[in-house]
């Protein structure tokens, strides 16, 4: 009977085949992916201009507010503004407008110019991110002096009062911006952004807590076997 006889392989053997998996990374692009992963997380998580766009744009109005308090009307009406706000108040705030009226009254038009330059400064503060902490800040003071004096609390709280006045909303949001300083880092449109690069203690007028230094920049890719010499 006659048939084919297998012959035996010769050479060498071949290893088993198995499916392709994904391709192994070296250490150097693990260390890549590592470094480069937050900083993509960060981006993710937080745009820097919706932070700034709310700061710039409550700018504009306290701007458009500054302007207005320029106008000749502002400073007749400055004084009388004053003291119709202290009729009606509880008897044991009597004290609290009688000072304010008395430090004013022989030098109205001087404070009534001092208010509108102090809001302009706050404006452009605003507009430009110059300073953020401390304008901040300053404008809650501010705020809460305006509250409690050129608009009486908000009172007084007798029958028909239908608010408690603006002033005091505005400090709110100052306070809002602070927090939110806080928590976003420093705003990379405004002027403490390139500030705190050239002044380093700028910082703590900018920011209520010190800017984390940047990143290093990655090890160069190392993707020889261990064990392996380096080609040079």
């Amino acid at each position: 009977m006659t048939g084919r006889m297998a012959l035996p392989l010769t050479g060498t053997s071949r290893a088993p085949w198995t499916p392709a998996g994904p391709p192994k990374r070296g250490p150097g692009e693990e260390r890549k992916r590592v470094a480069i992963a937050p900083a993509q997380a960060a981006t993710r998580r937080c745009a820097p201009w919706p932070k700034d766009a709310l700061r710039i744009t409550f700018g504009i109005i306290w701007l458009v507010d500054a302007i207005l308090k320029w106008l000749p009307g502002f400073r007749a009406d400055y004084m009388s503004t004053i003291m119709g706000q202290a009729d009606g108040q509880p008897g044991w705030l009597k004290g609290w407008f009688d000072f304010w009226i008395n430090l004013q009254h022989p030098r109205a038009v001087f404070f009534a110019y001092l208010v509108a330059a102090a809001e302009a400064l706050i404006a452009v503060a605003l507009i430009t991110g110059f300073a953020r902490k401390l304008t901040y800040i300053a404008a809650i003071v501010f705020s809460l002096l305006i509250w409690a004096t050129a608009e009486g609390f908000g009172g007084p709280y007798t029958s028909g009062a239908a608010d408690i006045g603006t002033a005091i909303i505005y400090a709110v949001v100052f306070a809002a911006l602070l927090a939110l300083s806080y928590y976003a880092g420093p705003a990379r449109y405004s002027a403490d952004y390139y500030l705190e690069k050239k002044i380093s203690w700028w910082w703590r007028l900018a920011e209520l807590r010190r800017p984390a230094p940047p990143l290093a920049a990655p090890a160069p890719a190392d993707d020889a076997p261990a064990g392996q010499p380096q080609v040079a």
